[in-house]
């Protein structure tokens, strides 16, 4: 179940919904979060950085509080597969958090770059889009920021 990263998310959500960014649930590095929320300031958007190492249950209660326009999970130390699977099976049992976009980047596995199909898996899964660390991966990603919504700057 994939969903558009333009889609209206619902009535009550509006423009100026933040993007949530968070670490996987096994990873400590903090550098890729700051740089990842930096970026996402440059292109108009207004950030909550959970840091790392985010259980499951607080990525929940905190889209549950700010009903984002968008969930970015990163991941540095490559357990992003794993990681990233687990976040987006219980993100997308919440009924009320079904739909609200998520993406995941960085680097997803320990040995180098994950197969197609896993991939597939993590999108299968409810991912919108994922990213791998490769310069393909960080264009993908780059383009994605290019199509938000920008918020009003007052």
């Amino acid at each position: 179940m994939t969903l558009p990263l333009n889609r209206d998310i619902s009535d009550d959500t509006s423009r100026d919904a933040p993007v949530i960014v968070a670490g996987g649930i096994s990873d400590s590095h903090t550098w890729n979060l700051v740089f990842l929320q930096l970026l996402l300031e440059e292109h108009g958007q207004r950030v909550v950085n959970l840091g790392p190492c985010v259980p499951e249950e607080l990525l929940i209660a905190e889209a549950r509080t700010h009903r984002p326009a968008l969930i970015v999970v990163s991941s540095v130390n490559g357990h992003g597969y794993q990681d990233g699977m687990r976040t987006i099976t219980r993100l997308r049992e919440q009924p009320e958090l079904a739909r609200i976009p998520a993406v995941i980047g960085g680097k997803l596995g320990i040995a180098g770059a994950r197969s197609t199909e896993d991939l597939a898996a993590l999108r299968a899964a409810g991912y919108n889009e994922v990213f791998d660390d490769s310069a393909e991966g960080i264009t993908a990603f780059l383009r994605m920021l290019e199509e938000l919504p920008q918020r009003a700057l007052v």
